[in-house]
């Protein structure tokens, strides 16, 4: 089955307590089914010193898992569900399901 989030896609928190706050995914990870979200469930981690990278305490995305995720619909910025479709020259699309317009993404 085709992946209906992709990274660069834009999406909005269902559930949890960053519940609303919409970002860019900019990670995967399918056999996790998890994606990493752009400012959103950020956790602090505590750092020790390398010669590269100072230490102390940084502030990074955690994994979201996908079924907390929705797309964010192009046309009116609220959660849309995906479908498929299928254009002339024979190239699938995603399409927001609630407004019938094409997600932009890197396909």
């Amino acid at each position: 089955m085709a992946q209906k989030i992709k990274k660069g896609d834009q999406v909005i928190v269902l559930a949890g307590r960053d519940k609303g706050k919409k970002g860019e995914v900019f990670q995967v990870m399918p056999k996790e089914s998890r994606a990493l979200v752009r400012g959103v469930n950020l956790v602090q981690r505590h750092q020790r010193q390398t010669p590269s990278q100072e230490g102390g305490i940084i502030s990074k995305e955690a994994p979201i898992h996908l079924s907390n995720l929705a797309h964010v619909d192009p046309k009116d910025g609220k959660a849309t569900r995906v479908g498929f479709k299928l254009l002339d020259g024979g190239r699938k699309v995603r399409v927001a399901k609630r407004s019938g317009e094409q997600i932009s993404g890197n396909e």
